[in-house]
C-alpha cells in the first residue's frame, strides 16, 4: 500500500504518518488572527461503533438507571467508583482528565442526543453522522469539509486548515477540499516551499518524523514500507486501542499548535460496537474510554497556549440499549453522550433534558429516546468558532437542517 496525494494545482501537499495514522492537511494556512486575538481550532473525534452513553455519562441520579443497565450501570460507591460531574450525573472512572476538565470547566456533556437518523445500522448511521444529510446514502462529501468551503475569507478565519486522521480519509471531511489518503499507488512528493515548510516544523517538533520524511522526500516519492514506519516511527496501537488514541492525539497536536499548522481535524477512533462483556467502569469500554481520556489530556499538552482557543468534539453514531443483553453487553440504540472538552468550551454543564428511563419513556421501549440532535451541538461550536451563519450552516453545512437551531453558548 502507498499513499495518494490528490492534490490539484496550485497547491501542493505534505504527508506524514504516525502511531499508524495518517496526517492529512485540507489546506495549509497562514491564519490571519482575529481582532480579539482568537485563534480558533476545532477537533472532531469520531467514534465508531456506537458509544453506549449511559456507561459513559451515568445518569446515576435516575431510580430506574441501575435496574435497567444492570452489572455495567456506574455507581458513586465501590471499588470503581464513577467520578461525580453534578448531582444528577457521573463519569465513567476511566476519564479522570475529563472529570478535571469539567470541574475546571473546560468540558462538558451533551446527553440524550442523536442524528436524525433511527434505524440502527452503523453504516448507515456513520454515513449520516459525517456527512451531515438527514439520511443515508450521501458518501461523497463531509460536514466538516462543507464547513471549511463555507468560511468567509476575511481576517478571522482566513483559508483555515483542515487535518485528517486516520487509516483513511474519514468521510466527515472529505470533500471539494482536497484530503489525503491510503492508495494503492504512488505519486511524486509535495515540493518546494510546501515541503520546506513541513520539513521545518517537524525539525523542531518531532526530529524522528522530519528523518522518515527527509527520506521519503529524497526518494522522491512518498510510500512509506511497513519495515521503514516500524522503524521510524514505532506505533503503539491502532486506533481502536488506548495507547493508538494517545498516541494520534499526540501526533496531531504538533501539527494543530504550529502558527501555519492546520485549523480543524478529523479523528476517527474504531471498536466502539460492545455487544459481549461490555463492562461498565472496568473492562473494554472502560479501556476504550481511557484511551479518549488520554486522547484528551495529550491535546491539552500538545497545544499549548491554543488550547485556550480549542474546542474538541466526540461523536458516535447512535447509542445503544438501555437494558443489558444476554451476553453482558448492550446492542445497537439510539439517544448517547456528546463529549465536549477544551479551553474554548463554556464547560462545568451536562447540558440535557433528561427524557427519563422508565419503560413508557425509552425510545420504543428499549432505548435512551433523544431530546437534543447532534447537529444543534455541530452548528453551535461552528457558529461560535469561525462566525458560520444559521443560514449557511441549515443550507450547505449541514442541508435541509433549517429547523434544527445551532445550540448556543456552547463556547466561552
Amino acid at each position: 500500500m502507498s499513499l495518494l496525494c490528490e492534490t490539484p494545482h496550485p497547491s501542493r501537499r505534505a504527508v506524514l504518518m504516525t502511531g499508524g495514522a495518517l496526517f492529512a492537511w485540507a489546506y495549509l494556512p497562514r491564519f490571519a488572527r482575529a481582532a480579539d486575538n482568537r485563534d480558533p481550532r476545532l477537533i472532531v473525534i469520531v467514534l465508531r461503533g456506537a458509544l453506549d452513553g449511559l456507561s459513559a455519562v451515568g445518569p446515576v441520579g435516575d431510580p430506574d438507571y441501575a435496574g435497567l443497565h444492570g452489572d455495567i450501570a456506574l455507581s458513586l460507591t465501590g471499588p470503581h467508583a464513577a467520578l461525580p460531574l453534578d448531582g444528577f450525573f457521573a463519569v465513567n472512572p476511566a476519564m479522570p482528565v475529563f472529570a478535571r476538565l469539567f470541574r475546571d470547566k473546560q468540558a462538558a456533556a451533551v446527553h440524550a442526543a442523536a442524528t436524525g437518523y433511527r434505524e440502527r445500522s452503523h453504516f448507515d448511521g456513520q454515513d449520516v453522522l459525517e456527512s451531515g444529510y438527514a439520511g443515508p446514502g450521501h458518501v461523497a462529501t463531509g460536514w466538516l469539509n462543507r464547513a471549511l468551503e463555507s468560511l468567509p475569507a476575511g481576517d478571522r478565519v482566513a483559508t483555515l486548515g483542515g487535518l485528517a486522521v486516520g487509516p483513511s480519509t474519514p468521510l466527515v471531511i472529505r470533500g471539494a477540499a482536497p484530503v489525503l489518503g491510503w492508495a494503492p499507488q504512488s505519486l511524486p512528493p509535495p515540493a518546494g516551499d510546501l515541503a520546506a515548510r513541513v520539513l521545518d516544523l517537524y525539525q523542531h517538533r518531532d526530529p524522528v518524523l522530519a528523518v522518515a520524511l527527509q527520506k521519503g522526500l529524497d526518494a522522491d516519492r512518498m510510500a512509506l514500507d511497513d519495515q521503514m514506519v516500524a522503524k521510524a516511527i514505532k506505533p503503539k496501537g491502532g486506533l481502536d486501542s488506548a495507547a493508538g488514541m494517545r498516541q494520534a492525539a499526540q501526533g496531531a497536536a504538533k501539527l494543530i499548535a504550529a502558527d501555519d499548522g492546520p485549523r480543524v481535524a478529523a479523528l476517527a477512533f474504531d471498536g466502539w460496537d460492545t455487544h459481549v462483556n461490555e463492562g461498565g467502569a472496568t473492562g473494554r469500554l472502560a479501556t476504550l474510554l481511557g484511551g479518549l481520556d488520554g486522547a484528551f489530556e495529550e491535546f491539552e499538552k500538545g497545544l499549548g497556549e491554543r488550547w485556550k482557543d480549542t474546542a474538541i468534539v466526540a461523536i458516535t453514531e447512535f447509542g445503544r440499549t438501555a437494558r443489558i443483553n444476554g451476553t453482558v453487553g448492550t446492542d445497537h440504540g439510539t439517544g448517547t453522550v456528546v463529549l465536549l472538552a477544551g479551553g474554548a468550551i463554556k464547560g462545568g454543564r451536562v447540558i440535557a433534558d433528561w427524557p427519563g428511563l422508565r419503560p413508557a419513556q425509552l425510545y420504543e421501549q428499549r432505548d435512551l429516546a433523544p431530546t437534543s440532535d447532534v447537529r444543534a451541538v455541530l452548528k453551535g461550536l461552528l457558529a461560535d468558532q469561525f462566525g458560520l451563519s444559521a443560514a449557511v450552516l441549515g443550507d450547505k453545512v449541514f442541508p435541509e437542517s433549517a429547523a434544527v437551531k445551532p445550540m448556543t453558548n456552547l463556547v466561552v
